[in-house]
């Protein structure tokens, strides 16, 4: 053909994309946030992260609720007079219903690489509302059919939900994001999971849902999110670089990266994930064991695995599960459960300056500064503790202190582990890389779900002399070993490994 020809055909190549996405040829290129990105951005985030972050918290508010109700089902079944033994019952109930959810974020995060490489990252965060959908009406309908069994796997398949939205959210959110804006979007997941514990703990005040009778639709509600996403999503296009690299589907690439954009001219980036698809062809696909041989694949997976770890042993979660609890045990009483809202919207606001900052500041100073607050925190938390039964005014210090510890955990700890394993692997590794950082991450998170009140009565207020300890370790494995990210490409953080790995 002519060269004439080619560019009679990359013209009308051009005007086909430009009438199909409503773009002119003539808007300048770029590479920020536009209403399309926004929109695909809310659809995938909004849909999943609510998810994670609502049913994380729902259970803490109508805890005394729901093991009331337990407790009556337990007598009317066994037609028996009331024992010590039946509160028991109940406690272990109740601690299977909170801890089987991050048994089910386990295998949620384990098949993650299988969901994003067979449906896709889009495909398969629609997939994954089947748990949803299932688990509200089980949840739903619990009380009138008086089965706890109902609470417990509805939990576990939101669960499951959860950990494949951990994994696939990120890397959705990571591909279609442009190099700059990157750590932003990746930080919007965060700020979702945020802003849902927080609507979470409103509704479940006991003059909204937070009551006997309506506590069963405060935790069916989980629904309304999965409803938006299932009518937003579907109208955003597939991740591009998935669409080119697993699929090698070259012009449906360019047509979804163009619908990103907001512009035709998207060649520079289309050549980026050419070339990485050029080299991919030329390496057996990653495998399991390949993961754990192949040093230029461990380091990263073993960093993005530690700083799972970190995340979860940091002691965030057991401050959001049982943070009423902590606040009683600081002689709070009924002002408890609004000393647990503050913080929730402390959560909020922070992860929000660190959606500003991630990208000014980079990832590994947030996550320094993060660690190093919460070890100054979690310090000051365990001396306060130990004498607050003797002094009411420190009632108000562990109230600072704690919202201090999420504030200082929403600087960077919150956030950056979600989306950081999808920056340091290319398209090949991926999906098994995710797979089992967020395994881990989930693995942690029960561990720390089911250990804390045992503890917490062992030791009382010292038990967060261990989170302390914890802290210090991920502190010195942070400035050791995990890399700055920030404005590097994948092929350039793909050699930076390559180099130390030859070290």
């Amino acid at each position: 053909m002519s060269k004439e020809g080619e560019d009679v055909d990359e013209h009308q190549t051009k005007e086909e994309l430009t009438k199909q996405n409503g773009v002119t040829g003539t808007e300048h290129a770029t590479q920020g946030l536009n209403p399309r990105l926004a929109f695909a951005i809310a659809a995938a985030a909004i849909g999943s992260a609510f998810q994670h972050g609502y049913n994380l918290g729902v259970v803490n508010a109508p805890q005394k609720l729901i093991e009331e109700w337990i407790l009556g089902v337990i007598r009317n079944q066994t037609d028996a007079t009331p024992s010590d033994a039946d509160q028991t019952k109940v406690t272990m109930i109740f601690s299977i219903a909170v801890s089987i959810y991050c048994v089910g974020g386990m295998l949620g995060g384990a098949i993650t690489g299988l969901v994003a490489e067979k449906y896709g990252r889009k495909g398969g965060l629609l997939f994954n509302n089947i748990f949803i959908v299932i688990a509200a009406a089980l949840i739903g309908f619990s009380k009138s059919m008086n089965s706890y069994y109902m609470i417990i796997i509805g939990r576990f398949l939101l669960g499951i939900n959860s950990g494949l939205n951990a994994g696939l959210t990120p890397m959705y959110l990571s591909e279609i994001a442009p190099v700059q804006l990157r750590g932003a979007v990746g930080t919007v997941y965060q700020l979702v999971v945020t802003i849902s514990i927080l609507v979470s703990q409103i509704l479940g005040l006991n003059f909204i849902l937070g009551t006997a009778e309506l506590w069963p639709i405060l935790l069916a509600l989980t629904i309304v999110p999965t409803i938006y996403q299932l009518i937003t999503l579907p109208l955003c296009p597939e991740s591009p670089k998935y669409l080119l690299i697993a699929k090698g589907q070259e012009i449906e690439s360019q047509r979804a990266l163009t619908w990103f954009r907001g512009t035709i001219e998207v060649h520079d980036e289309m050549d980026e994930m050419r070339r990485e698809y050029e080299s991919m062809k030329l390496v057996p696909k990653v495998t399991l064991r390949e993961m754990f041989v192949n040093s230029s694949l461990r380091i990263p997976l073993f960093i993005s695995m530690v700083v799972m770890i970190a995340q979860q042993l940091s002691g965030i979660n057991a401050v959001i599960f049982f943070s009423t609890s902590i606040f009683e045990m600081a002689s709070l009483g009924e002002s408890a459960q609004w000393a647990t809202l503050g913080m929730g919207g402390m959560n909020v606001l922070m992860t929000i300056i660190s959606l500003i900052l991630v990208e000014r500041v980079g990832r590994k100073v947030l996550l320094l500064v993060g660690f190093v607050g919460m070890f100054v925190t979690t310090s000051l938390l365990a001396v306060a503790l130990a004498y607050v039964g003797n002094n009411n005014w420190l009632s108000y210090v562990c109230i600072f202190l704690v919202i201090a510890f999420v504030v200082m955990f929403a600087v960077g700890p919150g956030s950056i582990p979600w989306f950081l394993v999808s920056e340091l692997f290319n398209q090949s590794a991926l999906p098994t890389a995710t797979s089992l950082a967020v395994g881990i991450n989930w693995t942690a998170n029960f561990f720390v779900g089911l250990g804390f009140l045992p503890l917490q009565q062992m030791l009382h207020g010292n038990v967060f002399i261990i989170f302390a300890i914890l802290q210090a370790l991920f502190i010195v494995f942070i400035y050791k070993k995990v890399p700055e990210t920030k404005n590097k490409t994948l092929e350039e953080i793909s050699t930076m490994f390559k180099q130390i790995s030859y070290n």
